[in-house]
């Protein structure tokens, strides 16, 4: 008797072992459906907090509770079979100690069936992210642009021009890495700050409007697909205009249904024929 076997997941040590090897390919998803097709083309899939602006139309990260983020991380989990699938701990979750980070990472790691758990900043987190990966919990870091901090930051700019904030960066990815972070993701810096600090550390750098010199890339796949067009990021490059497609087909269906055209005859079920009675 055969038996159909899974095929099997990439593993964090894989991923790490990707340092100055072939690029890693990553997205982010949010759901089973798009998971799905994403899953065997990409190395690693982000359940990230921007769901929070795709998904539930907030104007930033920062209203995404730890509800939210099991429920899609496990969608996503259940869907894939390949990616590394990572989770993003929400804003408030994990900030005030390593303690309250492990609660949340523990949670999020048991209910979604996840690889790992990212999580945002430098050096101020440099202790929980080596409390978590003691305690058997992978991390991802995120540094450069941090959207959960884009109140202090002072907004959405790019990062890292300018001679301090740039050493500070720098410091903020190399104590992450050495605290024990599997890869971290370098967003919205200056293009040779990201090179120097992919350089500077032992782990995967994910670039994201950082620089072709990074370990990988990452999007929002709805940025790349133009699902999401109301604001392209400098970074980001459309692979497909989607949302052109959507509005169009959803111009047809309407004009479909308000003429008469839809349902047609092959879309609707015919009513049995009914059975005569022999004649005896």
């Amino acid at each position: 008797m055969s038996v159909e076997t899974r095929p099997q997941r990439l593993s964090i040590t894989r991923l790490r072992n990707r340092k100055g090897g072939d690029k890693l390919v990553c997205l982010t998803a949010y759901t089973a459906s798009v998971a799905r097709l994403l899953d065997e083309e990409v190395d690693l899939l982000l359940v990230g907090d921007s769901l929070a602006m795709v998904v539930y139309g907030f104007d930033s990260t920062l209203p995404v509770t730890l509800d939210m983020m099991v429920a899609h991380g496990a969608a996503v989990v259940r869907a894939t079979g390949h990616a590394v699938v990572v989770v993003d701990l929400p804003f408030g979750s994990y900030q005030a100690s390593p303690a309250d980070a492990f609660r949340a990472a523990a949670r999020v790691m048991a209910e979604t069936g996840c690889n790992a758990v990212k999580l945002e900043g430098g050096e101020e987190m440099a202790e929980t992210v080596a409390f978590l990966t003691k305690r058997g919990i992978p991390v991802m870091g995120h540094v450069g642009l941090t959207p959960q901090s884009v109140n202090e930051l002072g907004g959405y700019r790019s990062r890292g021009h300018e001679a301090g904030e740039r050493r500070k960066i720098l410091a903020d990815g190399v104590a992450i890495a050495e605290g024990g972070a599997f890869s971290l993701v370098i967003e919205g810096v200056n293009e040779g700050l990201a090179r120097e600090l992919t350089a500077a550390v032992a782990v995967p750098t994910i670039g994201i409007g950082a620089s072709p010199a990074c370990d990988g890339q990452i999007l929002v796949t709805d940025d790349m697909l133009g699902l999401f067009a109301e604001f392209t990021p400098k970074f980001v490059k459309r692979y497909r205009r989607l949302g052109d497609d959507i509005r169009a087909a959803a111009h047809d269906y309407a004009n479909d249904i308000r003429s008469g055209r839809f349902p047609a005859p092959e879309h609707t079920y015919a009513a049995p024929a009914k059975r005569t009675k022999a004649a005896g």
